[in-house]
């Protein structure tokens, strides 16, 4: 449950971390010889300021809220998936492969949801591996998925250029077109889809499952006290093994995005970036989905930004990397630092449960807000 408190400190310390960055960009900005006020200016007026600027904003957050979500979710359970990287090059492979072997009368009824499910299927039985290695051998989460993200970029390279890709390219076919999505006419020239309401109506899927159901609260209850919630009757394996595969799944639901709604076939290395990303935003997001959705839109926002702010003034590509940098830092030192004021003062207050052995917060009084 969210406390006013909770709310407040969470606030703050997001506000304390995105004005460090502000006036740490604004430093930058002046060693390269430009003006801060322009330059911001300018990436505001570049992005949210016109149609195609705002589409772009959309289309480069699509995929990061997507895979902020996975990691969030994960989190909840006191897991730490470092493998949304491979799960979306699985699951958008799996959704490109699956949209080139229907038949080409498929309804786009039939053939866009089958091209997601299994996108998600993909990502869900990659994110599944290490979850069982975690459930049953104890083998940590984040060593296999970093080192499957690297097993997974290498086998579906290597299935595509035997078996999938197109002749001399690393490129599928492309998909049928029964199974593409559709651009927003109202972003004219974007790559903006609606793969944007699919990454939405997950947002909400996920806050409702944490929230209002009753295996929501035991995965909750396990991110917070494993020991204790196996002593209250919930099946802690199950529920490692579960969140992992429902992590994977949903940073497999990236293929919506760049394969039914952009490119319409699969290509080597793309997304790049987006799997890795969507840990910035799930920690600037405070791993809540409206937290992420706003996290993400930011990140697109600087994202496509950065190329008109190096066309018009000059401004190196390698600001925005620099930017977002500083972002996820300031964050990270904003809520360490507002942690440790909250412990200090419990110490102070002489709170009986501080230092005990064994002793862990309680549901709804995590140091993350619950949503």
């Amino acid at each position: 449950m969210i406390t006013r408190s909770v709310v407040r400190r969470e606030a703050i310390t997001i506000g304390i971390a995105l004005a460090v960055s502000v006036v740490a960009g604004s430093l930058l900005i002046v060693l390269t010889g430009k003006s801060p006020t322009e330059v911001f200016s300018l990436l505001i007026s570049g992005t949210w300021g016109n149609a195609y600027g705002f589409g772009q904003v959309l289309f480069r957050a699509t995929p990061i809220i997507l895979t902020g979500l996975a990691v969030a979710l994960a989190f909840k359970v006191g897991l730490f998936n470092i493998g949304a990287e491979g799960q979306m090059i699985v699951g958008s492979f799996a959704t490109a492969l699956c949209g080139t072997s229907l038949p080409d009368g498929t309804p786009a009824v039939i053939a866009i949801p089958l091209c997601i499910a299994v996108g998600m299927v993909g990502g869900g039985l990659l994110g599944s591996i290490p979850g069982l290695l975690r459930a049953y051998y104890g083998a940590h989460e984040v060593i296999n998925t970093i080192m499957l993200n690297f097993i997974a970029a290498a086998l579906v390279l290597w299935l595509g250029n035997e078996f999938f890709f197109a002749r001399a390219t690393t490129r599928t076919e492309p998909i049928i077109e029964g199974a593409r999505l559709s651009n927003f006419d109202m972003f004219p020239g974007s790559n903006a889809n609606t793969s944007i309401v699919l990454a939405i109506l997950l947002a909400v899927a996920v806050h409702l499952f944490l929230t209002r159901t009753r295996r929501g609260y035991e995965w909750r209850a396990v991110g917070h006290n494993p020991r204790a919630a196996e002593n209250g009757g919930v099946n802690v394996r199950a529920t490692i093994i579960g969140a992992m595969t429902a992590s994977g799944a949903l940073a497999g639901a990236v293929g919506a995005n760049f394969v039914l709604g952009y490119k319409h076939y699969f290509e080597n290395d793309m997304g790049t970036g987006v799997g890795f990303m969507g840990i910035a935003v799930a920690l600037l997001g405070r791993n809540h989905p409206a937290g992420i959705i706003a996290a993400a839109l930011l990140f697109g926002t600087l994202s496509a930004g950065g190329l008109t702010l190096a066309v018009s003034v000059g401004v190196p590509k390698d600001f925005i990397s620099v930017l977002q940098a500083v972002i996820i830092l300031a964050v990270a030192a904003a809520a360490a630092t507002m942690y440790l004021r909250q412990h200090k003062k419990g110490d102070q207050a002489g709170d009986p449960q501080k230092g005990k052995p064994g002793q862990q917060n309680q549901p709804g009084k995590g140091d993350n807000a619950d949503g």
